[in-house]
């Protein structure tokens, strides 16, 4: 497994939804990778604060800016 394919897996490993050797790959190429590890970490984090999130404890335009750079992302 390369990085990019690791990036791909991220939120499907999170949720426990990869397939058993798809998982093992993956565990596997953290093993192998600091940058790919500091991701999952960051990736991590991010889930938690972002969790925390309501909108009573949010700005309105903290909101409008979040709200802002989730539609202008996509895919490729």
């Amino acid at each position: 497994m390369n990085c990019v394919d690791f990036v791909e897996l991220v939120t499907e490993f999170l949720e426990g939804a990869l397939p058993e050797a798809d998982e093992r790959r993956f565990i596997e190429h953290l093993a192998e990778c600091s940058g790919c590890e500091s991701y999952l970490d960051q990736f991590r984090q991010t889930i938690a604060t972002t969790g925390e999130l309501t909108p009573d404890n949010i700005s309105p335009d903290a909101r409008q800016q979040l709200l802002s750079a989730f539609r202008g992302w996509h895919r490729q």
